[in-house]
């Protein structure tokens, strides 16, 4: 019998798919059955990928998952809690429900109603579907109807599941990359090892194979298409990638931060207040990147102004003059 094609499916609608399963049971599912029965597993399983290498996809899918915040409990053996060979998963619904004494105005039911839209029973894929069907087929009982967890938008950057591809398949990527400063990208030569959300935007860990050294890429200045190549690596390097990568940047962020006084009650103290830390003139935010806090305080306009450092303030004034410029106005 000739061996079946490997199956594509793409990441991110596998995590969607996973979150659903948790979701619906209270109970809890085994790795076994969500490897058996969950769209984007169920399909590896079927076309005779191996179970560690499973295993350690969902091992991963739960991290990310867990660093986007996600919920995951894992419920052990109750006379040996330690004991997790037969743990089960779910996420507990309790997490997102909302406080009984939360209302919402009419206007604001509006607006939730209309966001329904975009997030509806009818963008749930077929597969999700499927996988639901066979989850309540193993008399797992789902409690509540699943609706709007597979969208019909992305917020993401074109490059992210290529590059998750990659990761899962430890293979060397090639994309064009544009660093502030620079007039045309350079072609980068990686190995991704580990996709991390920080501070709201993607950031892909590597290898540069060029520099020889570790590298963290911003998504968004990725200004072309990604390329898979024929070459691969040791998976082994990904292990623990995203601490790595996390605890990276949360040191270079500890490092330097910005001294800037903000209007009391605007969007601007509302977003940068989240974190920073107070100071006898305003508000102190580490930041990673100068040139992407830059462009954060320019779109608050008058309700930010700089005290230091000079550097950073200089990029904040540089993109007004630019803004009033462009509109036909004086600087």
């Amino acid at each position: 019998m000739p061996a079946r094609s490997p199956v594509r499916n793409p990441p991110e609608e596998r995590l969607v798919n996973l979150v659903v399963a948790l979701m619906a049971t209270e109970q809890g599912l085994t790795k076994d059955a969500i490897l058996g029965s969950v769209s984007g597993y169920r399909e590896q399983t079927d076309a005779g990928a191996k179970k560690d290498a499973l295993e350690k996809m969902f091992e991963r899918d739960k991290e990310n998952l867990r660093a986007l915040g996600v919920p995951i409990e894992t419920i052990g053996d109750r006379l040996d809690p330690d004991d997790l060979r037969e743990a089960r998963y779910r996420v507990p619904t309790a997490e997102y429900e909302l406080p009984d004494d939360i209302e919402f105005s009419p206007a604001e039911l509006a607006l939730l109603h209309l966001a329904g839209g975009v997030w509806s029973e009818s963008s749930m894929s077929a597969e999700a579907r499927s996988g639901l069907r066979k989850i309540r087929a193993l008399g797992i009982a789902v409690e509540d109807p699943i609706i709007g967890y597979s969208p019909r938008i992305t917020v993401r950057e074109p490059a992210f599941p290529v590059l998750q591809q990659a990761i899962e398949q430890s293979r060397v990527v090639t994309f064009p990359y544009l660093k502030p400063g620079e007039e045309a990208p350079r072609m980068r030569r990686v190995q991704p090892l580990a996709l991390i959300e920080y501070e709201a935007r993607w950031h892909v860990f590597a290898v540069d194979l060029d520099a020889l050294a570790d590298r963290t890429f911003l998504l968004s200045r990725i200004v072309g298409d990604v390329a898979t190549t024929r070459a691969s690596f040791d998976p082994s390097l990904r292990e623990g990638a995203g601490e790595r990568a996390r605890a990276g940047l949360e040191e270079l962020a500890a490092r330097q931060s910005a001294l800037i006084e903000v209007n009391p009650g605007s969007e601007a103290a509302l977003r940068l207040s989240r974190r920073a830390q107070p100071a006898s003139q305003g508000i102190r935010v580490p930041y990673v990147d100068v040139n992407i806090l830059a462009d954060e305080l320019a779109s608050y306009g008058p309700e930010v102004r700089v005290v230091e450092p000079d550097a950073l303030r200089e990029k904040v004034v540089a993109r007004l003059t630019a803004t009033v410029e462009a509109h036909g106005g004086v600087a």
